[in-house]
């Protein structure tokens, strides 16, 4: 339950301290001039609910993954194929509905967002999971 929690909250903080200087400060005028129409006043607890959401089901599913091995590239690996399901909607599905000109900018810089954002919480997850297993290891090799 604590490994759970604490996947859940640095998926929440990673992803808050990418996401909102990505969307809303470093590329807001591109999305905005590619007709990515973002609110003025985003309704920051949906993106937050929508995150937290996430982050809990991205926590909940690693143990069910990862058994061993380098838990750093687990967790990347993992987290981008979970994230890949995020991405086609957030991205793929963003672009099919609304009217974005040109639409290979706009999946440029999701693809480069999404890459990141579950790398860097991949990085974490490993990290957060693969401590018990790597500390365990240890502590069987010493009773040799």
């Amino acid at each position: 339950m604590k490994k759970l929690l604490l996947a859940t909250l640095s998926y929440f903080v990673l992803t808050m301290a990418l996401a909102y200087p990505w969307h809303l400060i470093w590329f807001h005028d591109i999305y905005k001039e590619i007709g990515a129409v973002q609110r003025e006043e985003p309704i920051m607890i949906l993106g937050i609910s929508s995150i937290i959401i996430q982050g809990l089901v991205i926590a909940y599913l690693y143990p069910f993954y990862y058994k061993s091995g380098n838990p750093v590239f687990h967790g990347i690996k993992f987290s981008l194929l979970i994230g890949l399901m995020v991405y086609t909607v957030v991205v793929f599905a963003n672009a099919a509905k609304f009217l974005i000109e040109p639409v290979s900018t706009f999946l440029l810089y999701g693809t480069a967002f999404s890459l990141l954002q579950f790398s860097v919480t991949g990085t974490a997850l490993g990290l957060i999971y693969g401590r018990k297993n790597s500390l365990m290891k240890k502590e069987s090799s010493c009773q040799m």
